[in-house]
């Protein structure tokens, strides 16, 4: 099996950055893996420049890995930016790729996860990408599970995948309203997607991910998802520091003596999964107000990044 290139997204946050990189360094396929860093360029305040001078400092001195590429930006991309030249040029010279940004805690068992659901996946065309966070819900879900879309919270494609993907919010959008299916978007109006992207559009944040998972919904292709979360997002704290933060996706690292089993499942739509999804987002007490509170935290990070 050949490994996958991981690409991880950092920008001004040194503790969260740190933390990514030492559970990564956890992995089984660490050692044997080459990993590839796009360091964003500073905006013009100086806690951005300190931010982005310390983490860089950092990753001189990290090893664990088959071989380390730095690709310092010479200018702020912006998340988005960042991402989608990053990964696009990645998938057109490797073929595939793990992507993951710098508040993304690694279960050990990751790296093998993604990996192995890349070979075993690699020429179904229903299957755009692989996923590995689930939501916390109460209920247990099957070891593997199919989706229709696609993620952001640790996640891998192949250049077949990524080719789907739309840029132009605006399109996407309208080809969702005409064919009348922004309710099943929204997980049954259970989650506010349509929301986020009508956002995107008017410029009130700059979410790649909303765009990468309306361009699979529309193609009906499918993400797998683990039964158990192989990530845990350390970014929503919105202070730094990992402290009085919103804990509503905070979810236990499968950890245990045995990773998740890879095997070929069928190539649907698991509507019991879904189920569980959409009833975790209704669960939620206040769920609309954390969103926003979620939101705002995503646009600090994006518009300063």
């Amino acid at each position: 099996m050949e490994l996958a290139p991981i690409a991880l997204f950092v920008y001004n946050r040194p503790w969260h950055t740190k933390q990514t990189i030492e559970a990564l360094q956890k992995n089984f396929l660490a050692s044997d893996s080459n990993l590839i860093i796009f360091s964003d360029g500073a905006k013009d305040s100086t806690e951005s420049k300190e931010g982005v001078l310390e983490v860089r400092e950092y990753l001189k001195n990290i090893d664990g890995f088959k071989s380390i590429k730095i690709i310092e930006r010479n200018r702020n991309y912006g998340l988005a930016e960042s991402i989608i030249s990053g990964v696009s040029e990645i998938v057109n010279q490797c073929g595939k790729i793990i992507v993951l940004e710098d508040d993304m805690i690694s279960s050990q068992y990751f790296l093998q996860y993604m990996n192995e659901a890349l070979d075993l996946y690699a020429n179904e065309e229903e299957v755009i990408s692989i996923h590995s966070y689930v939501y916390p819900t109460k209920k247990t879900l099957p070891e593997t599970f199919f989706l229709k879309g696609a993620d952001c919270w640790g996640w891998a494609t192949w250049k077949r995948g990524w080719d789907l993907f739309e840029l132009d919010g605006e399109k996407l959008l309208k080809e969702l309203e005409e064919k009348k299916l922004t309710e099943e978007f929204d997980f049954s109006g259970s989650y506010p997607y349509t929301k986020m992207l009508k956002d995107q559009i008017f410029g009130r944040n700059d979410s790649w991910a909303i765009r990468w998972y309306a361009s699979a919904f529309l193609k009906n292709k499918l993400t797998l998802y683990p039964g158990k979360s192989l990530i845990n997002n350390i970014g929503l704290d919105g202070s730094g520091t990992h402290c009085n933060g919103d804990n509503t996706f905070e979810n236990k690292l499968q950890e245990e003596k045995d990773p998740i089993k890879i095997g070929m499942i069928s190539l649907v739509e698991n509507s019991y999964a879904r189920s569980v999804f959409a009833d975790f987002f209704r669960s939620q007490k206040g769920f609309f107000k954390k969103y926003v509170k979620y939101l705002k935290i995503l646009l600090k990070y994006a518009f300063k990044n």
